[in-house]
């Protein structure tokens, strides 16, 4: 495991999963007390692919598609600021873009809204809660060891 400082608080880390990288990005720090306490839900959208002729990391084309979903996100939902991104991770043929949200309809909804004009994206999207942020304090705590480099 290793972890590479980035921007301030971002952290760029990479892990190996079946021998395979997995990597992660992520902000290396809780939000107040305040923030978490109204986004009590973790959101995970999955995209599985085959990155098998690629070490498991997407091809090319997924990889973009990958980035648009993201940046939609970014640009149109987080904005709004009833969703938090906390990581994301890409490897082992699969990535994942997690959030803590305050209220599952409403994600939907601005997530379909928001994709509406974009291309059907193969996802998966689950939800659990989580109001003590604990997968989110255990992606920390498994990366507060690791060696900077």
């Amino acid at each position: 495991m290793t972890a590479n400082a980035e921007e301030g608080k971002g952290i760029i880390g990479r892990v190996y999963e079946n021998g395979a990288p997995v990597i992660y990005k992520f902000v290396n720090e809780l939000p107040g007390d305040d923030i978490r306490a109204g986004l009590p839900w973790l959101a995970v959208i999955s995209w599985k692919y085959d990155g098998s002729s690629n070490n498991g990391m997407p091809l090319e084309k997924d990889n973009q598609g990958m980035i648009a979903l993201e940046d939609a996100i970014e640009d149109h939902i987080e904005s709004d600021g009833f969703l938090r991104h906390v990581y994301s991770r890409t490897g082992n043929d699969l990535k994942e873009l997690v959030y803590y949200i305050g209220d599952q309809e409403r994600f939907l909804e601005a997530l379909n809204n928001t994709l509406g004009s974009h291309p059907r994206y193969p996802i998966e999207i689950n939800f659990y809660e989580d109001r003590s942020w604990e997968d989110f304090r255990r992606l920390l705590t498994d990366f507060s060891n690791a060696p900077v480099r």
